[in-house]
């Protein structure tokens, strides 16, 4: 294998990062995407150019899910089959696919044309049941769409493939009728979207995107204009005055955060943008990101301005291929206009942004794993403190926020904190992206403000419409997998941090995932547990020890093996898995299993008694395969 090719880009790649190592990923990325998988001689090959061990590149090849180490085939359909998916039907879809290529998850055709795999969330939970195939989103996925997009698959001609088509990677039509454009084979997914903001979503009515003149007809970079004359300390006054607070989950008051920047450290600052969404019910960032780019490029203006930041980089899901060109044309846009680069529009202020593609890793969601696997490592959490704001990437004053967190800056500015403040709550303010998926009417991103109610959003006309087909709702996950469960009867309770906290689960990411009374409960906590013990990082021994103890004993009851003390055993685990590790993961983890048992416990009682669960025959959610990625992957 010749690497001399990749010398140059090598170089180019190297030179955006403060550290080698740090350009581990996207070198690692530059190999495989030359050779379609990451040989041994890939590893050392990075290891000499970064300056780094061999044993060390193997590491971090292995850690992330999206690495190969052999050759796979050449579509890899990837189907998810978390939760949201396994509520609209990813059983059928990974049977269907099965049956028709002639092998299992894990496993490629004899003529190494298709590989199949299962993984965890892709985000595209409006789109349930999704796939993955190379680097497009295709879903909801019906009998008849599936066999249509397999039989583009087979019988494409070997040199061109139209899947990877940046300009056609659209998904399945979700709102009405399938509708593929004549002769193309090609299947185009429009979800409903709100796009009446007041904030956020103004601009996400089409889904090719707001480039830079529509952005600036819309009054875009005029906040940023207006900061650069202002103080840093005005800006962040500004932002701590319109109490906007962290909407990747954690929820603390964004403008208090960027006040920790120590003012004395001689040290260069960063900003760093979390776009690793991988929280299951969640897509918000994913439409920022395509439809509406120059509003985080904005932000992100701002937010380095206030910090006194002259380098951000943005970490993008790996999966996110669609959205990461976008926002790359968006950033050279801005560039163009002298939005980005040395002397920003004239102020003396130098701003450059790197984007950094993640690897396939739920943990890098939290902020020092992303750290860490900026750096060029696996993505392991750090103790806190020192928190980041005084010892982040590369040991420097780092702020992490959020995609949707920086989009909400600019129109702060512009309109002013007051307006900001009284779209919501004493406490929070503004509005969110509300992502509804599961088993309602209409699937989709609502922008609402935070003080709407969980029932409104579930059964509002204006958003999701009621319960599908007239079935009655059972439970509600109002903040991604991670949140605790709620019941039909707990759902009258205001979406904002405060208000979800109060009624006893989180706010979180925001992603609400509806279950009609179809559901099983014991096969949705067997597939958050699933997931968690997936997506666990291993570093500590609560945490992987308790998400796989965890994970078995949910998969003996399913199996009908379960036993009385079972129910009392996964209370005990999750009990000594909460608080005890590094990060908040062993508790995301321990509390569905908490919650779950609390409100059903009944349900789960009837399912060791009796082996079997009644609602599996009438409902989608049945037992997926657990053998997630195909042999040929590092996993």
């Amino acid at each position: 294998m010749d690497f001399k090719q990749l010398e140059s880009e090598a170089d180019k790649i190297i030179g955006r990062y403060e550290e080698k190592r740090a350009a581990m990923l996207p070198l690692l990325w530059l190999v495989q995407e030359k050779f379609g998988y990451i040989p041994p001689e890939g590893e050392q090959w990075v290891g000499e150019r970064i300056g780094v061990s061999i044993a060390h590149v193997r590491e971090v090849v292995s850690f992330y899910t999206l690495y190969h180490t052999k050759p796979i085939g050449k579509h890899h359909i990837q189907v998810c089959t978390t939760l949201p998916c396994l509520l609209k039907g990813a059983k059928r879809v990974l049977a269907q696919l099965e049956e028709r290529l002639g092998i299992g998850a894990g496993q490629t055709t004899p003529d190494g044309k298709v590989t199949l795999s299962t993984v965890e969330c892709l985000c595209a939970c409006e789109a349930a049941p999704a796939t993955q195939i190379n680097e497009r989103y295709v879903g909801p996925l019906t009998p008849e769409t599936l066999n249509q997009v397999l039989d583009h698959v087979l019988k494409t001609p070997e040199t061109h493939d139209w899947l990877v088509d940046s300009a056609r990677a659209e998904l399945v039509e979700a709102r009405a009728n399938v509708r593929p454009s004549t002769g193309s084979g090609r299947t185009e997914f429009q979800p409903y979207v709100s796009t009446e903001g007041p904030v956020l979503s103004k601009r996400f009515r089409s889904a090719e995107g707001a480039w830079f003149d529509a952005y600036a007809a819309d009054g875009g970079y005029q906040a940023a204009k207006q900061a650069l004359t202002s103080t840093p300390a005005q800006v962040i006054e500004t932002v701590l005055k319109s109490n906007l607070r962290g909407l990747g989950g954690a929820g603390f008051p964004t403008g208090k955060k960027w006040g920790f920047i120590p003012k004395d450290n001689p040290k260069p600052k960063f900003l760093v943008v979390n776009a690793d969404e991988g929280e299951p019910g969640t897509f918000k960032d994913r439409y920022i990101l395509e439809r509406d780019p120059h509003a985080l490029i904005e932000g992100m203006i701002i937010a380095a301005y206030a910090i006194g930041s002259h380098k951000a980089y943005i970490y993008i899901r790996g999966e996110y291929v669609r959205p990461a060109q976008r926002f790359a044309k968006a950033m050279e846009e801005a560039r163009g206009k002298g939005w980005i680069g040395k002397n920003i529009q004239g102020s003396g202020f130098d701003l450059e942004i790197v984007i950094h593609r993640g690897a396939g890793a739920y943990i890098c969601g939290e902020e020092t794993a992303l750290l860490t696997s900026l750096e060029g490592g696996k993505g392991f959490p750090k103790l806190k403190p020192p928190f980041p704001a005084i010892s982040g990437l590369f040991k420097c004053p780092t702020i992490v926020n959020n995609v949707e967190t920086l989009a909400c800056v600019p129109p702060i500015i512009r309109n002013g904190p007051e307006w900001f403040a009284k779209l919501g709550t004493a406490k929070q303010g503004g509005t969110r992206l509300f992502s509804l998926c599961g088993h309602v009417v209409r699937p989709g991103l609502y922008e609402a403000p935070v003080a709407v109610t969980l029932k409104d959003l579930i059964f509002d006309s204006r958003y999701a419409g009621g319960v599908r087909a007239g079935k009655k709702l059972k439970a509600v996950i109002p903040g991604g997998i991670s949140a605790k469960i709620l019941t039909a009867e707990e759902i009258n309770v205001a979406m904002d941090f405060d208000s979800l906290m109060a009624a006893g689960t989180m706010a979180g990411s925001a992603g609400v995932i509806v279950m009609d009374e179809t559901t099983c409960i014991v096969q949705a906590l067997w597939s958050a547990s699933h997931f968690f013990k997936d997506e666990s990082c291993g570093q500590c021994s609560p945490c992987r020890e308790g998400t796989g103890w965890v994970f078995k004993i949910m998969d003996r009851i399913l199996k009908g093996q379960g036993r009385p003390h079972d129910l009392d055993a996964l209370l005990s685990v999750a009990g000594n898995m909460e608080g005890k590790t590094i990060c908040v993961f062993a508790d995301a983890a321990a509390w569905p299993v908490q919650s779950y048992i609390q409100k059903f416990r009944s349900e789960f009682e009837h399912h060791i008694a009796t082996g079997r669960c009644e609602l599996a025959v009438r409902g989608e959610l049945v037992e997926p395969r657990t053998d997630r990625h195909p042999s040929t992957n590092s996993g």
